[in-house]
């Protein structure tokens, strides 16, 4: 039983740290997120329940003068692009780093001067995968004293959903993490092709002097689109909510990779021999004699 109560505490740690590390929550993380030293030396921290990010021990990082947890130099780049590079000593990259990612957003705003939208929004999607790639590259080059490395799967499936099972050799996962993903986009786009159909019956129905003869009236097609609306919500609620799974998956489960389950559940009976304590000596029954009776133990 305290194995199982420490699961679901390790677990329930592990959604908090998760919380905590999304992008909105004003760049405060958890240090258990990343780590898998489960005791830490008071001595090496300020507060041992909570690390704020420090960007003192982030240019220190990067100045080689300190190590940075894979936390802390993540969420670090993702505001000082190429900091994942340095950091790793890889200087040669930085040139195609800002090279990239400034050629993307450069040529977005000059095609929107000139009116090519479409040509625009295809520079500022290059410049995201650019920036995207920035960040998976700075993952990747990290190198951990251990495997698995709770911070190294948690934001592989942070930026691709799966990837954190399969750096944690959990193979079989991905198919259930990805094809919920893929069946919750799938409802999405279905259920609001539908919604914007029945919308535009619904105006036009219901607009004054339409000379609209469908099938459908107003009243149907303003039900319809509600209908369709809530389902459309509820897809990407549960699209949503299998991402953020499989991201906790990835992070409980590369703690849990040394843990030690036992199936083996059995119950030992015996004789056992109750001796009562000096302080009830002579009160009760038998007035504080030896008792004699069955013991009982369930192994869990």
């Amino acid at each position: 039983m305290e194995r199982r109560l420490r699961f679901v505490l390790l677990t329930l740690a592990a959604f908090a740290a998760a919380v905590s590390f999304a992008p909105s929550a004003s760049a405060q993380f958890r240090e258990e997120a990343f780590t898998q030293q489960y005791n830490s030396d008071v001595s090496d921290q300020n507060d041992s329940v909570e690390v704020l990010f420090s960007f003192k021990e982030y240019f220190g990082g990067l100045a080689h003068k300190n190590d940075l947890k894979i936390g802390n130099m993540f969420a670090g780049s993702m505001v000082f692009v190429g900091g994942n590079q340095i950091y790793n000593r890889q200087y040669w990259k930085l040139p195609i780093v800002y090279g990239t990612i400034g050629a993307g957003l450069g040529g977005g705003f000059y095609f929107r001067n000139k009116g090519d939208t479409r040509a625009s929004t295809l520079c500022f999607i290059g410049a995201g995968v650019a920036y995207w790639a920035t960040m998976m590259d700075g993952v990747i080059s990290y190198r951990p004293n251990d495997y698995p490395h709770a911070g190294k799967a948690t934001l592989y499936s942070l930026l691709v959903p799966g990837l954190g099972q399969i750096y944690n050799k959990e193979y079989w996962k991905v198919p259930i993490y990805v094809g919920g993903m893929v069946a919750g986009l799938h409802y999405y786009f279905t259920f609001s092709k539908n919604f914007e159909r029945f919308r535009s019956i619904y105006i036009e129905a219901s607009a004054a002097g339409s000379a609209y003869d469908g099938p459908f009236t107003a009243e149907q097609a303003l039900y319809y689109r509600n209908i369709y609306r809530r389902y459309r919500d509820y897809s990407l609620l549960a699209t949503a909510l299998v991402y953020v799974l499989q991201i906790i998956d990835a992070n409980v489960f590369s703690y849990m990779h040394d843990f030690e389950v036992n199936d083996d559940i059995s119950m030992n009976m015996g004789p056992a021999v109750l001796i009562p304590d000096n302080q009830f000596a002579g009160v009760g029954l038998s007035g504080g004699n030896v008792g004699v009776g069955i013991r009982l133990g369930i192994k869990f």
